[in-house]
Protein backbone atom coordinates (compact mmCIF):
# COMPACT_ATOMS: atom_id res chain seq x y z
CA UNK A 1 0.00 0.00 0.00
CA UNK A 2 1.41 3.46 -0.63
CA UNK A 3 1.56 6.47 1.24
CA UNK A 4 1.45 10.42 1.22
CA UNK A 5 3.95 13.09 2.49
CA UNK A 6 4.23 16.59 2.03
CA UNK A 7 5.67 19.73 1.33
CA UNK A 8 6.80 22.02 3.83
CA UNK A 9 7.58 26.04 3.31
CA UNK A 10 10.34 25.92 5.94
CA UNK A 11 10.01 29.82 6.18
CA UNK A 12 7.20 29.69 7.80
CA UNK A 13 6.34 26.20 8.68
CA UNK A 14 3.18 25.79 6.29
CA UNK A 15 2.37 22.54 5.12
CA UNK A 16 2.25 22.52 1.27
CA UNK A 17 1.42 20.16 -1.79
CA UNK A 18 1.22 16.30 -1.12
CA UNK A 19 2.79 13.49 -3.14
CA UNK A 20 2.88 10.11 -3.23
CA UNK A 21 5.52 7.65 -2.15
CA UNK A 22 7.00 5.06 -4.27
CA UNK A 23 7.38 1.36 -2.95
CA UNK A 24 9.59 -1.25 -3.25
CA UNK A 25 7.88 -2.50 -5.92
CA UNK A 26 8.23 0.43 -7.52
CA UNK A 27 11.86 0.48 -6.94
CA UNK A 28 12.06 -2.51 -8.39
CA UNK A 29 10.33 -1.58 -11.19
CA UNK A 30 12.30 1.12 -12.11
CA UNK A 31 15.67 -0.60 -12.13
CA UNK A 32 14.50 -3.73 -13.98
CA UNK A 33 13.23 -1.09 -17.02
CA UNK A 34 16.36 1.04 -16.52
CA UNK A 35 18.33 -2.29 -16.80
CA UNK A 36 16.45 -3.09 -20.15
CA UNK A 37 17.19 0.59 -21.48
CA UNK A 38 21.17 -0.41 -20.69
CA UNK A 39 21.14 -3.35 -22.28
CA UNK A 40 19.22 -2.43 -25.27
CA UNK A 41 22.33 -0.24 -26.77
CA UNK A 42 20.44 2.84 -27.66
CA UNK A 43 22.25 4.88 -24.80
CA UNK A 44 25.39 4.10 -26.47
CA UNK A 45 24.95 6.75 -29.55
CA UNK A 46 26.93 10.07 -28.42
CA UNK A 47 25.14 11.61 -30.46
CA UNK A 48 21.61 10.78 -28.84
CA UNK A 49 23.31 11.52 -25.25
CA UNK A 50 24.88 14.89 -26.27
CA UNK A 51 21.23 15.69 -27.89
CA UNK A 52 19.51 14.85 -24.22
CA UNK A 53 21.70 17.00 -22.28
CA UNK A 54 20.77 19.74 -24.86
CA UNK A 55 17.38 19.40 -24.61
CA UNK A 56 17.39 18.88 -20.93
CA UNK A 57 18.93 22.49 -20.41
CA UNK A 58 16.82 23.95 -22.94
CA UNK A 59 13.78 22.76 -21.31
CA UNK A 60 14.77 23.62 -18.00
CA UNK A 61 15.39 27.07 -19.23
CA UNK A 62 11.98 27.08 -20.30
CA UNK A 63 10.24 26.27 -17.38
CA UNK A 64 11.98 28.64 -15.53
CA UNK A 65 9.62 30.24 -13.57
CA UNK A 66 7.43 27.36 -12.80
CA UNK A 67 10.95 25.64 -11.00
CA UNK A 68 11.74 28.75 -9.21
CA UNK A 69 8.23 29.31 -7.87
CA UNK A 70 7.81 25.75 -6.83
CA UNK A 71 11.82 25.52 -5.59
CA UNK A 72 11.32 28.94 -3.71
CA UNK A 73 8.15 27.68 -1.88
CA UNK A 74 9.79 24.39 -0.41
CA UNK A 75 13.44 25.43 0.08
CA UNK A 76 13.02 29.03 1.22
CA UNK A 77 16.06 30.13 -0.97
CA UNK A 78 15.62 33.31 -2.69
CA UNK A 79 15.02 34.06 -6.25
CA UNK A 80 18.23 35.02 -7.57
CA UNK A 81 20.40 32.03 -5.46
CA UNK A 82 17.83 29.62 -7.46
CA UNK A 83 17.64 31.05 -10.39
CA UNK A 84 21.77 30.93 -10.81
CA UNK A 85 21.59 27.47 -9.46
CA UNK A 86 18.81 26.90 -12.65
CA UNK A 87 21.29 28.34 -15.00
CA UNK A 88 24.10 26.26 -13.23
CA UNK A 89 22.21 23.35 -13.81
CA UNK A 90 21.58 24.04 -17.20
CA UNK A 91 25.18 25.05 -18.12
CA UNK A 92 26.52 22.10 -16.78
CA UNK A 93 23.95 19.44 -18.85
CA UNK A 94 25.04 21.54 -21.64
CA UNK A 95 28.75 20.95 -20.30
CA UNK A 96 28.70 17.72 -20.48
CA UNK A 97 26.94 17.41 -23.91
CA UNK A 98 30.13 19.44 -24.82
CA UNK A 99 32.15 16.65 -23.68
CA UNK A 100 30.61 13.86 -25.07
CA UNK A 101 30.89 15.17 -28.17
CA UNK A 102 34.73 15.83 -27.64
CA UNK A 103 34.73 12.17 -27.02
CA UNK A 104 38.30 11.72 -25.48
CA UNK A 105 36.40 11.16 -22.65
CA UNK A 106 36.49 7.19 -23.12
CA UNK A 107 40.54 7.39 -22.59
CA UNK A 108 41.28 5.54 -26.38
CA UNK A 109 44.19 4.00 -26.37
CA UNK A 110 45.49 1.50 -28.83
CA UNK A 111 48.91 -0.23 -28.61
CA UNK A 112 49.33 -2.19 -32.57
CA UNK A 113 50.73 -5.43 -32.63
CA UNK A 114 54.13 -5.70 -32.63
CA UNK A 115 55.62 -9.69 -33.65
CA UNK A 116 59.11 -8.24 -33.55
CA UNK A 117 58.72 -6.73 -29.54
CA UNK A 118 61.34 -8.30 -27.13
CA UNK A 119 61.23 -10.94 -24.89
CA UNK A 120 57.93 -11.49 -26.57
CA UNK A 121 55.80 -10.59 -29.31
CA UNK A 122 53.01 -8.17 -28.59
CA UNK A 123 49.14 -8.47 -29.11
CA UNK A 124 47.01 -5.97 -30.44
CA UNK A 125 45.43 -4.37 -27.34
CA UNK A 126 42.38 -1.71 -27.95
CA UNK A 127 41.03 -0.11 -24.19
CA UNK A 128 38.58 2.16 -23.57
CA UNK A 129 36.38 3.35 -20.83
CA UNK A 130 33.13 2.36 -20.99
CA UNK A 131 29.49 2.45 -19.01
CA UNK A 132 29.10 0.92 -15.93
CA UNK A 133 25.07 0.25 -16.15
CA UNK A 134 22.12 1.97 -13.96
CA UNK A 135 23.10 4.64 -11.29
CA UNK A 136 21.27 5.42 -8.23
CA UNK A 137 21.25 9.30 -7.51
CA UNK A 138 20.12 11.20 -4.29
CA UNK A 139 18.95 14.14 -4.36
CA UNK A 140 20.51 16.92 -1.94
CA UNK A 141 18.11 19.03 0.43
CA UNK A 142 20.69 22.64 -0.06
CA UNK A 143 20.71 22.29 -3.90
CA UNK A 144 17.19 21.62 -5.18
CA UNK A 145 18.28 22.06 -8.83
CA UNK A 146 22.47 21.39 -9.33
CA UNK A 147 23.15 18.79 -6.99
CA UNK A 148 19.38 16.74 -7.26
CA UNK A 149 17.64 15.49 -9.77
CA UNK A 150 18.83 16.97 -13.03
CA UNK A 151 22.31 18.26 -11.20
CA UNK A 152 25.87 16.91 -11.67
CA UNK A 153 25.37 13.39 -11.04
CA UNK A 154 22.77 12.66 -13.22
CA UNK A 155 24.22 14.51 -15.65
CA UNK A 156 27.35 12.97 -16.02
CA UNK A 157 26.03 9.07 -15.59
CA UNK A 158 23.68 10.44 -18.70
CA UNK A 159 26.73 11.54 -20.20
CA UNK A 160 28.77 8.07 -19.48
CA UNK A 161 25.57 6.55 -21.26
CA UNK A 162 24.23 5.11 -17.78
CA UNK A 163 20.41 5.37 -16.96
CA UNK A 164 19.61 7.32 -13.60
CA UNK A 165 17.17 6.43 -11.12
CA UNK A 166 16.76 9.49 -9.13
CA UNK A 167 16.07 9.15 -5.42
CA UNK A 168 14.17 12.99 -4.83
CA UNK A 169 14.92 14.77 -1.52
CA UNK A 170 11.65 15.10 0.36
CA UNK A 171 12.48 18.53 1.18
CA UNK A 172 11.46 19.71 -2.17
CA UNK A 173 9.21 17.27 -4.15
CA UNK A 174 7.26 19.51 -6.26
CA UNK A 175 10.77 20.54 -7.59
CA UNK A 176 12.08 17.55 -8.29
CA UNK A 177 8.51 16.27 -9.77
CA UNK A 178 8.64 19.38 -12.07
CA UNK A 179 12.98 18.87 -13.49
CA UNK A 180 11.92 15.36 -13.57
CA UNK A 181 9.14 15.94 -15.89
CA UNK A 182 11.24 18.14 -18.37
CA UNK A 183 14.04 15.02 -18.41
CA UNK A 184 11.46 12.90 -19.59
CA UNK A 185 9.99 14.99 -22.18
CA UNK A 186 14.27 14.97 -23.51
CA UNK A 187 14.59 11.86 -23.02
CA UNK A 188 11.66 11.14 -25.78
CA UNK A 189 12.97 14.31 -27.83
CA UNK A 190 16.34 12.41 -27.97
CA UNK A 191 14.53 9.23 -28.85
CA UNK A 192 16.14 7.03 -26.11
CA UNK A 193 14.19 4.04 -23.99
CA UNK A 194 11.69 6.01 -21.34
CA UNK A 195 13.76 4.24 -18.75
CA UNK A 196 16.57 6.28 -19.29
CA UNK A 197 16.05 8.54 -16.57
CA UNK A 198 13.38 7.51 -14.00
CA UNK A 199 12.75 9.99 -10.25
CA UNK A 200 10.81 7.93 -7.41
CA UNK A 201 9.62 10.19 -3.96
CA UNK A 202 9.80 9.30 -0.58
CA UNK A 203 9.81 10.64 3.23
CA UNK A 204 11.60 7.56 4.15
CA UNK A 205 15.06 5.46 3.84
CA UNK A 206 12.72 2.48 2.76
CA UNK A 207 13.02 3.36 -0.79
CA UNK A 208 16.62 4.72 -1.05
CA UNK A 209 17.42 1.01 1.20
CA UNK A 210 15.47 -0.81 -1.53
CA UNK A 211 17.28 1.55 -4.39
CA UNK A 212 21.02 0.52 -3.17
CA UNK A 213 19.86 -3.17 -2.46
CA UNK A 214 18.49 -3.68 -6.42
CA UNK A 215 21.08 -6.12 -7.81
CA UNK A 216 21.12 -4.25 -11.50
CA UNK A 217 21.93 -0.83 -10.12
CA UNK A 218 25.92 -0.45 -10.46
CA UNK A 219 26.69 2.67 -8.54
CA UNK A 220 25.14 5.15 -6.34
CA UNK A 221 25.64 9.14 -6.45
CA UNK A 222 25.29 11.13 -3.24
CA UNK A 223 25.33 14.51 -2.01
CA UNK A 224 24.55 15.20 1.95
CA UNK A 225 25.34 14.59 5.60
CA UNK A 226 27.89 11.75 6.79
CA UNK A 227 25.74 10.02 8.34
CA UNK A 228 23.30 8.98 5.32
CA UNK A 229 26.58 9.03 2.98
CA UNK A 230 28.17 5.96 5.26
CA UNK A 231 25.07 4.30 5.91
CA UNK A 232 24.22 4.10 1.80
CA UNK A 233 28.06 3.38 1.71
CA UNK A 234 28.01 0.45 4.43
CA UNK A 235 24.76 -0.89 2.73
CA UNK A 236 26.18 -1.21 -0.82
CA UNK A 237 29.77 -3.10 0.91
CA UNK A 238 27.61 -5.36 2.21
CA UNK A 239 25.53 -6.63 -1.09
CA UNK A 240 26.61 -9.65 -2.55
CA UNK A 241 28.24 -7.90 -5.66
CA UNK A 242 29.31 -4.64 -3.97
CA UNK A 243 29.01 -1.59 -5.68
CA UNK A 244 30.55 1.45 -5.12
CA UNK A 245 29.06 4.94 -3.57
CA UNK A 246 30.36 8.21 -4.43
CA UNK A 247 29.10 10.43 -1.60
CA UNK A 248 30.34 13.70 -0.92
CA UNK A 249 29.77 14.23 2.78
CA UNK A 250 30.60 16.87 5.52
CA UNK A 251 33.15 18.87 5.60
CA UNK A 252 33.98 22.36 8.43
CA UNK A 253 36.52 23.62 5.14
CA UNK A 254 39.29 25.39 7.69
CA UNK A 255 40.75 28.68 6.58
CA UNK A 256 43.60 30.08 8.25
CA UNK A 257 44.39 33.35 8.51
CA UNK A 258 47.94 35.11 9.47
CA UNK A 259 48.86 38.24 11.28
CA UNK A 260 50.22 39.83 8.35
CA UNK A 261 46.82 39.19 6.13
CA UNK A 262 45.23 40.58 9.11
CA UNK A 263 47.12 43.39 9.27
CA UNK A 264 46.41 44.57 5.63
CA UNK A 265 43.11 43.53 5.22
CA UNK A 266 41.24 42.29 8.51
CA UNK A 267 38.06 43.99 7.32
CA UNK A 268 37.95 42.87 4.15
CA UNK A 269 38.46 39.14 5.40
CA UNK A 270 35.80 39.84 7.77
CA UNK A 271 33.00 40.84 4.90
CA UNK A 272 33.90 37.71 2.96
CA UNK A 273 33.47 35.58 6.01
CA UNK A 274 30.70 37.17 7.33
CA UNK A 275 29.06 36.12 3.53
CA UNK A 276 30.62 32.54 3.27
CA UNK A 277 29.36 31.56 6.33
CA UNK A 278 25.55 33.16 6.53
CA UNK A 279 24.85 33.07 3.39
CA UNK A 280 21.58 30.31 2.59
CA UNK A 281 21.66 29.52 6.09
CA UNK A 282 25.11 28.34 6.26
CA UNK A 283 24.01 25.35 4.25
CA UNK A 284 26.77 24.80 1.35
CA UNK A 285 29.16 21.94 2.09
CA UNK A 286 31.72 24.53 1.13
CA UNK A 287 30.91 26.54 4.63
CA UNK A 288 33.64 27.74 6.54
CA UNK A 289 32.95 26.01 10.13
CA UNK A 290 36.26 26.62 11.27
CA UNK A 291 39.08 29.63 11.17
CA UNK A 292 42.16 29.88 12.61
CA UNK A 293 43.46 33.06 13.30
CA UNK A 294 46.32 34.63 15.51
CA UNK A 295 46.32 35.23 19.27
CA UNK A 296 46.46 38.94 20.28
CA UNK A 297 44.96 42.33 19.78
CA UNK A 298 44.38 42.17 15.63
CA UNK A 299 42.69 38.82 16.26
CA UNK A 300 40.45 39.48 18.89
CA UNK A 301 39.70 42.75 16.78
CA UNK A 302 38.97 40.59 13.84
CA UNK A 303 36.69 37.94 15.99
CA UNK A 304 34.93 41.01 17.43
CA UNK A 305 34.16 42.80 13.81
CA UNK A 306 33.24 38.98 12.27
CA UNK A 307 31.04 38.28 15.71
CA UNK A 308 28.84 41.62 14.72
CA UNK A 309 28.51 41.14 11.73
CA UNK A 310 26.84 37.88 12.06
CA UNK A 311 24.70 38.76 14.95
CA UNK A 312 23.74 41.85 13.07
CA UNK A 313 22.34 39.15 10.16
CA UNK A 314 18.72 38.32 9.56
CA UNK A 315 18.13 35.10 10.66
CA UNK A 316 18.34 32.72 8.03
CA UNK A 317 16.24 30.20 6.98
CA UNK A 318 16.77 26.50 7.35
CA UNK A 319 15.88 23.82 4.57
CA UNK A 320 13.70 21.81 7.01
CA UNK A 321 13.15 20.71 10.59
CA UNK A 322 15.47 18.26 11.04
CA UNK A 323 18.39 20.68 9.78
CA UNK A 324 16.84 22.92 12.07
CA UNK A 325 16.90 20.64 15.29
CA UNK A 326 20.04 18.99 14.61
CA UNK A 327 21.57 22.63 14.57
CA UNK A 328 20.16 23.56 17.62
CA UNK A 329 21.57 20.17 19.33
CA UNK A 330 25.30 20.85 17.80
CA UNK A 331 25.25 24.34 18.62
CA UNK A 332 24.46 23.66 22.39
CA UNK A 333 26.83 21.29 22.56
CA UNK A 334 29.39 24.06 20.74
CA UNK A 335 28.18 26.30 23.88
CA UNK A 336 29.72 23.28 26.40
CA UNK A 337 33.12 23.62 24.37
CA UNK A 338 33.71 27.22 23.02
CA UNK A 339 32.25 31.34 23.61
CA UNK A 340 30.66 32.93 21.48
CA UNK A 341 32.12 35.98 20.27
CA UNK A 342 28.77 38.28 20.35
CA UNK A 343 25.26 36.64 20.42
CA UNK A 344 24.66 32.82 20.68
CA UNK A 345 23.61 31.14 18.01
CA UNK A 346 19.64 29.55 18.11
CA UNK A 347 16.48 28.61 16.56
CA UNK A 348 14.58 31.74 15.58
CA UNK A 349 10.65 31.95 13.91
CA UNK A 350 8.40 32.25 11.88
CA UNK A 351 9.32 28.62 10.12
CA UNK A 352 13.10 27.10 10.95
CA UNK A 353 14.75 29.94 10.93
CA UNK A 354 18.64 30.20 13.07
CA UNK A 355 20.70 33.36 14.23
CA UNK A 356 24.16 33.52 12.59
CA UNK A 357 27.23 33.37 15.35
CA UNK A 358 30.70 32.51 15.73
CA UNK A 359 32.02 30.88 18.35
CA UNK A 360 35.92 31.58 19.99
CA UNK A 361 38.43 28.42 21.59
CA UNK A 362 42.26 28.25 21.75
CA UNK A 363 43.75 26.12 19.09
CA UNK A 364 45.47 23.78 21.31
CA UNK A 365 41.98 23.32 23.12
CA UNK A 366 41.53 20.87 20.20
CA UNK A 367 43.92 18.19 21.49
CA UNK A 368 41.28 17.42 24.30
CA UNK A 369 38.67 18.33 22.72
CA UNK A 370 38.07 16.60 19.42
CA UNK A 371 33.98 17.57 19.14
CA UNK A 372 35.48 21.40 18.43
CA UNK A 373 35.93 20.06 15.09
CA UNK A 374 32.84 18.58 13.96
CA UNK A 375 30.49 20.15 11.70
CA UNK A 376 27.59 22.14 12.25
CA UNK A 377 25.67 22.34 9.24
CA UNK A 378 24.22 26.23 9.17
CA UNK A 379 25.52 29.77 9.42
CA UNK A 380 27.69 28.85 12.34
CA UNK A 381 31.65 29.27 12.53
CA UNK A 382 34.09 28.67 14.99
CA UNK A 383 37.61 30.63 15.37
CA UNK A 384 40.50 28.63 17.05
CA UNK A 385 43.06 31.17 18.08
CA UNK A 386 47.37 30.37 17.91
CA UNK A 387 50.10 31.33 19.61
CA UNK A 388 52.14 30.44 17.14
CA UNK A 389 53.56 28.15 13.95
CA UNK A 390 54.11 25.25 15.62
CA UNK A 391 50.42 25.21 17.69
CA UNK A 392 48.86 25.90 14.18
CA UNK A 393 50.11 23.04 12.34
CA UNK A 394 49.56 20.72 15.04
CA UNK A 395 45.68 21.26 15.41
CA UNK A 396 45.47 21.28 11.26
CA UNK A 397 47.22 17.97 11.62
CA UNK A 398 44.35 17.15 13.60
CA UNK A 399 41.55 17.58 11.45
CA UNK A 400 40.16 15.02 9.40
CA UNK A 401 39.29 15.01 5.29
CA UNK A 402 37.90 17.85 3.81
CA UNK A 403 36.34 18.88 0.63
CA UNK A 404 38.37 22.31 0.75
CA UNK A 405 41.81 24.14 2.96
CA UNK A 406 42.00 27.76 2.49
CA UNK A 407 45.10 30.40 3.46
CA UNK A 408 44.54 34.09 3.56
CA UNK A 409 48.44 35.60 3.87
CA UNK A 410 50.65 38.29 2.32
CA UNK A 411 54.17 37.45 0.56
CA UNK A 412 55.89 38.01 3.56
CA UNK A 413 54.28 34.54 4.54
CA UNK A 414 56.27 32.59 1.73
CA UNK A 415 57.35 29.88 4.07
CA UNK A 416 54.67 29.30 6.31
CA UNK A 417 52.01 29.49 3.53
CA UNK A 418 54.35 26.61 1.83
CA UNK A 419 54.02 24.61 5.34
CA UNK A 420 49.99 25.02 4.82
CA UNK A 421 49.63 24.34 1.39
CA UNK A 422 51.53 20.85 2.34
CA UNK A 423 49.36 20.22 5.39
CA UNK A 424 45.61 21.64 3.78
CA UNK A 425 46.73 19.54 0.37
CA UNK A 426 46.72 16.22 2.04
CA UNK A 427 43.72 16.92 3.95
CA UNK A 428 41.38 18.51 0.86
CA UNK A 429 40.44 17.58 -2.23
CA UNK A 430 41.00 21.74 -3.06
CA UNK A 431 43.51 24.40 -1.66
CA UNK A 432 42.40 27.96 -2.00
CA UNK A 433 44.40 31.17 -1.35
CA UNK A 434 42.84 34.58 -0.40
CA UNK A 435 39.81 33.25 -1.26
CA UNK A 436 36.42 32.02 0.35
CA UNK A 437 35.66 28.30 -0.48
CA UNK A 438 32.10 28.60 -1.56
CA UNK A 439 31.18 29.26 -4.69
CA UNK A 440 32.33 25.66 -7.05
CA UNK A 441 33.18 26.42 -10.78
CA UNK A 442 32.16 23.52 -13.09
CA UNK A 443 35.69 23.45 -14.86
CA UNK A 444 37.79 20.74 -16.44
CA UNK A 445 40.20 21.66 -13.74
CA UNK A 446 37.71 21.29 -10.46
CA UNK A 447 37.89 18.77 -7.90
CA UNK A 448 35.04 18.57 -5.59
CA UNK A 449 35.83 15.42 -3.07
CA UNK A 450 38.61 14.91 -0.65
CA UNK A 451 39.68 12.19 1.85
CA UNK A 452 37.37 10.65 4.43
CA UNK A 453 35.32 11.48 5.67
CA UNK A 454 34.48 14.47 3.07
CA UNK A 455 34.29 11.60 0.83
CA UNK A 456 34.41 7.62 0.00
CA UNK A 457 35.82 8.05 -3.16
CA UNK A 458 38.44 10.52 -3.35
CA UNK A 459 40.42 9.86 -6.10
CA UNK A 460 36.92 11.24 -7.65
CA UNK A 461 34.94 14.72 -8.11
CA UNK A 462 31.19 15.04 -7.75
CA UNK A 463 31.81 18.47 -9.80
CA UNK A 464 33.22 19.67 -13.40
CA UNK A 465 33.96 17.51 -16.35
CA UNK A 466 35.66 14.78 -14.83
CA UNK A 467 33.01 13.75 -12.80
CA UNK A 468 31.92 11.52 -15.96
CA UNK A 469 34.74 8.82 -14.79
CA UNK A 470 32.79 7.71 -12.01
CA UNK A 471 30.65 6.05 -14.29
CA UNK A 472 32.89 4.60 -16.39
CA UNK A 473 35.31 1.52 -16.24
CA UNK A 474 38.03 0.62 -18.42
CA UNK A 475 37.92 -2.78 -21.08
CA UNK A 476 40.82 -3.68 -22.98
CA UNK A 477 40.32 -5.59 -25.94
CA UNK A 478 43.22 -7.86 -27.89
CA UNK A 479 43.55 -9.27 -30.66
CA UNK A 480 39.67 -8.26 -31.47
CA UNK A 481 38.32 -8.61 -35.06
CA UNK A 482 37.72 -5.17 -36.53
CA UNK A 483 33.73 -5.70 -36.99
CA UNK A 484 33.99 -6.05 -33.26
CA UNK A 485 35.38 -2.77 -32.17
CA UNK A 486 33.71 0.14 -31.28
CA UNK A 487 34.16 3.10 -33.18
CA UNK A 488 36.37 4.93 -30.58
CA UNK A 489 38.84 2.03 -30.86
CA UNK A 490 38.02 1.59 -35.01
CA UNK A 491 41.16 1.91 -37.27
CA UNK A 492 39.06 4.54 -39.31
CA UNK A 493 38.42 6.72 -35.72
CA UNK A 494 34.87 7.47 -37.43
CA UNK A 495 34.17 10.12 -34.47
CA UNK A 496 37.03 12.00 -34.90
CA UNK A 497 38.19 11.51 -31.62
CA UNK A 498 41.90 12.40 -29.60
CA UNK A 499 43.37 8.67 -29.12
CA UNK A 500 46.79 7.29 -27.58
CA UNK A 501 48.19 5.39 -30.56
CA UNK A 502 51.46 3.56 -29.62
CA UNK A 503 51.93 5.72 -26.93
CA UNK A 504 51.24 9.38 -29.00
CA UNK A 505 48.40 11.65 -29.06
CA UNK A 506 46.14 11.73 -32.67
CA UNK A 507 43.41 12.46 -34.28
CA UNK A 508 44.17 10.64 -37.15
CA UNK A 509 43.05 6.88 -39.02
CA UNK A 510 45.63 4.23 -39.03
CA UNK A 511 46.85 2.57 -41.76
CA UNK A 512 48.56 -0.77 -41.66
Amino acid sequence: MSSTFQAVDPSTGTPGATFEAATPADVHAAVTAADEAFRAGALRDPQRRAALLRGAAERLRAAGDEIVAVAGSETGLPEGRLRGELERTAGQLEAFAAVVDAGDYVEAIIDRADPDAKPIPRPDVRRMLVPIGPVAVFGASNFPLAFSTAGGDTASALAAGCPVIVKGHPSHPGTSAVVARELAGAVADAGLPEATFALLQSSGVEVGEALVDEPAIAAVGFTGSFAGGKALYDRAAARERPIPVFAEMGSVNPIVVTEAALSERSEAIAEGLAASVASFGGQLCTKPGVVFIPAGEAGEAFAADLGARLTAAEPQVLLNERLRDALTASVAELGELAEPVDGAGTPAEPGFRFRPAAYRAAADDVRDRPGLLEERFGPIVLLLSYRSREELLDALLRIDGQLTGSVHAQPEDAELVALLTVALGERAGRVIFDGFPTGVAVTYGMHHGGPFPATTAPAHTSVGMTAIRRFLRPVALQDAPEHVLPPELQDANPLGIWRRVDGELTRDALTQ
